[in-house]
């Protein structure tokens, strides 16, 4: 997904992503959003208003939580991985500067997620040779 988007800050750059539980992730969301309920996914970068010069190569972090993203998945009907994937797409996003604040950015955003979720696809596919149909020894 890095190596996917173009913009100048991703390049050469590293994240963290952790999977967490409900418990972990409503703690962080209710002591930096001060929302005191677990959610999906939260994403900290390290260059904003508190930290302007994050550490070369560090793009900040992602927090996923399996819980919510199972239940996500199951109401969504799609695999556990896809959710995560479009999650951690989402919170990736968040870190280059995104948001969805207005209709637009949230336009905006959610065309990026599924443009990361469909390259992410496309490398999960194993990569098979063509397969020729098995042919019968010849009798002599």
């Amino acid at each position: 997904m890095l190596k996917h988007l173009s913009e100048q800050r991703t390049r050469g750059v590293e994240l963290s992503v952790a999977l967490v539980d409900d418990d972990t992730i409503q703690e962080l969301n209710r002591s930096f959003r001060r929302k005191n309920r677990p959610t999906d996914v939260l994403a900290f970068p390290l260059a904003d208003e508190h930290v302007p010069h994050a550490p070369a190569g560090m793009l900040g972090d992602v927090v996923l939580s399996v819980p919510t993203a199972r239940r996500q998945a199951r109401a969504r009907r799609r695999s556990l991985l896809e959710e995560l994937t479009m999650l951690l797409a989402h919170g990736l996003l968040h870190l280059c500067g995104y948001d969805h604040r207005t209709d637009a950015e949230e336009r905006v955003m959610t065309g990026r997620t599924e443009e990361l979720c469909e390259v992410a696809r496309r490398r999960r596919r194993p990569k098979t040779p063509s397969r020729r149909r098995p042919t019968a020894p010849r009798r002599r």
